[in-house]
């Protein structure tokens, strides 16, 4: 185990190290459906996206799955609606059921409202064009989870999702019209390693794992990526805190197919297991970067518990993103 930790750090070390700190050319438009990309949960986001080893509820199945499996509840019920860039919405739901020593077993759906896009056709008018009516676009993926606490030092999760996406239809000249439309299947792989000292652990995840997915002529690939990360409590330092107050700090390596190598980090700090700020910056973005957040949980009787969070980021010359995220568990 003291190998297994130690080589994990290296790696994470080694990647954070090789970050570029000059520009380089950059790879850009290598993959298509974006929206599996996207933060579509308000806490994560709030952290930078630096959830992988922070995710201990339905949400974590978006970033790690192997963090379903830290559930501290029987049921976990996760919603969430992100408001992104020139109107287009996304909303994410999941549910975790925990099976005991079996493992724990969640379900996923993402749904992209990419809003009103009228079509064109080129004709012999004034304006050279005429509308051809709204296009309908649209994509979603559902998906299936499973993790479990392999031993006390060590979890293992994956993630399977059934992708689609349509991009309206294509008019030739003959008057044949071909949708374009894909399909297929993509995988998600994480592990959690707690090597023994205190609260800390590390770990890898694998996102978006395809064949490639075709329009009519051109393949392309799926947004894979690989991450390291690690996370602790620092209040593990001040005894005194920890009964009524945790921070903990996260940092992930982001290695993406379609960019270069990206740094998350994020904090989440609680008050008494019931109210929750958190910050975070993601670098090497383009237009993204500081994100802030505030999260609110609360339990009642029974073991039922509701949770409520929003988030900010900031894209730069775009709009801010606002997301908002409720959970239940019970």
């Amino acid at each position: 185990m003291k190998k297994l930790t130690l080589l994990l750090t290296i790696a994470f070390l080694c990647m954070v190290v090789a970050m570029p700190t000059h520009p380089v050319l950059k790879k850009t438009a290598q993959t298509g459906l974006q929206f599996l990309k996207v933060d579509v949960g308000a806490r994560p986001a709030a952290m930078g996206g630096a959830f992988m080893m922070v995710g201990n509820d339905a949400s974590a199945m978006f970033y790690n799955p192997a963090g379903i499996a830290a559930m501290r509840s029987t049921s976990d019920i996760f919603v969430s609606r992100t408001e992104w860039i020139v109107d287009i919405k996304y909303n994410a739901a999941a549910f975790v059921q925990n099976f005991g020593n079996w493992g724990n077993v969640g379900i996923s759906l993402i749904t992209s409202d990419y809003g009103e896009i009228i079509g064109t056709r080129v004709a012999d008018t004034e304006k050279g064009f005429i509308e051809t009516g709204d296009v309908d676009v649209g994509a979603y993926a559902v998906g299936l989870a499973y993790a479990r606490q392999m031993t006390d030092k060590f979890t293992l999760g994956g993630h399977i999702k059934y992708a689609h996406q349509h991009l309206g239809e294509n008019l030739f000249p003959d008057g044949e019209t071909v949708k374009n439309k894909v399909t297929g299947l993509a995988y998600d792989f994480g592990t959690i390693f707690y090597p023994g000292f205190r609260s800390f652990r590390v770990g890898m995840s694998i996102r978006n794992f395809s064949p490639q997915f075709k329009y009519q002529e051109t393949a392309f690939e799926l947004p894979l990526t690989f991450t390291l990360g690690f996370g602790m409590d620092i209040f593990d330092f001040v005894p005194s805190l920890q009964e009524s107050q945790s921070l903990v700090l996260a940092v992930d390596a982001v290695h993406p197919r379609d960019y270069t190598e990206r740094i998350h980090i994020g904090g989440e700090y609680w008050y008494m297991d019931m109210i929750a700020l958190r910050a975070g910056y993601k670098y090497n973005y383009d237009e993204e970067g500081l994100s802030a957040g505030v999260g609110i949980k609360y339990a009642v009787e029974g073991g039922f518990g509701i949770k409520i969070d929003y988030s900010y980021s900031d894209l730069g010359v775009f709009d801010a993103v606002n997301r908002i995220s409720i959970g239940a568990s019970f």
